[in-house]
């Protein structure tokens, strides 16, 4: 009796059901079908997206540690050690003072009666003491009055090692040009010491300057220049008050002691095509006459001739001088 009554409540339920489905039809819904679950597919559900991180993973732990092998070794291959860094930046050996140096010994050398004299009628060896070691002042002979030095100075220093370095000095030796070569010894403490004999060489010689290429005078800057150049080169001698109206603002010029010279003209002006930097910037030559002070009524002026090198820039429509120095193988201008 319950088995039926249960049965039959359960096929109510399902005519109720498919009742409704119909109802659902009949206002414009159609029932759904069951879909029936489906076998998931090899790789499915995120698996693919592990192998993948673990890939990355693997490859950065690889690279971290090729890094932290290579990079090491590879710097110490390009990177110069501490003893070859300080190699680099060459002996430290007392130049200065060793020049200094070098120059006092040459006087007492070659002017040993001289020097003697001045400091006491002391004997020339007891002079050349103070420069070389102890007990070799002796092996120096004795030319007094035979050796004579003037304008003694220090052309250059070649030096060896931290200890060693050999001062070349240029000198009138006997009223001649000559060098003497003066080893100079340095210890820990920066004593210094002649540590052989000089060697008297001969002055260098002088060279054969040479011959220059053609030069194509930009004559139309040239002619736009003269006039500036010519009240800036008598400002910068006589009257320097007037200087800053020909030196281009911003820029350093200092003039000539006063009373120096006077000027006379600017001889010449070489503007070579396509110096400088630009057509604002140019380089230029100029001669100029300069006059000695001192001359009177019966005395004809001295006159010199002194060729400048000159950066002068061109703006608003005038010209500037920027900088002047020397000429550097002016001859071939």
């Amino acid at each position: 009796m319950f088995g039926r009554s249960t049965a039959r409540r359960g096929a109510t339920s399902q005519e109720e059901a498919v009742a409704a489905d119909f109802d659902d039809y009949d206002a414009g819904y159609a029932p759904q079908p069951t879909r029936r679950g489906r076998r998931p597919r090899a790789g499915s559900g995120g698996r693919w997206w592990v192998w993948l991180g673990r890939a990355v993973l693997w490859a950065f732990i690889i690279v971290v540690i090729f890094n932290g092998i290579w990079l090491p070794f590879r710097g110490g291959l390009a990177q110069p050690s501490e003893e070859e860094t300080a190699d680099d930046s060459g002996p430290d050996f007392p130049t200065t003072a060793a020049s200094a140096f070098a120059v006092r010994f040459a006087n007492a050398y070659l002017n040993g009666e001289e020097t003697a004299g001045a400091n006491g009628e002391r004997e020339r060896a007891e002079v050349l003491a103070e420069f070389v070691p102890e007990g070799e002042a002796s092996a120096f002979d004795n030319v007094s009055g035979e050796l004579t030095g003037e304008n003694i100075e220090v052309a250059t220093i070649d030096v060896q090692d931290d200890e060693n370095a050999v001062v070349t000095l240029s000198a009138d030796v006997n009223g001649e040009p000559m060098s003497l070569d003066v080893p100079v010894y340095a210890d820990e403490n920066a004593a210094l010491v002649v540590s052989g004999p000089p060697a008297l060489l001969a002055a260098p010689s002088t060279a054969e300057l040479p011959g220059g290429d053609a030069i194509e005078n930009d004559t139309a800057v040239r002619d736009e220049l003269q006039a500036n150049l010519e009240g800036f080169f008598e400002a910068y001698a006589e009257t320097p008050d007037h200087l800053t109206r020909y030196v281009e603002p911003g820029a350093s010029v200092t003039e000539l002691p006063a009373d120096t010279v006077s000027f006379q003209e600017v001889d010449d002006v070489v503007v070579p095509v396509g110096s400088g930097n630009g057509e604002d910037v140019r380089e230029a030559t100029a001669t100029v006459v300069w006059q000695l002070p001192g001359a009177d009524e019966e005395t004809t002026p001295t006159n010199i001739r002194q060729t400048y090198q000159l950066t002068v820039v061109k703006d608003g429509g005038n010209w500037y001088v920027r900088d002047i120095q020397g000429a550097p193988q002016s001859f071939n201008d």
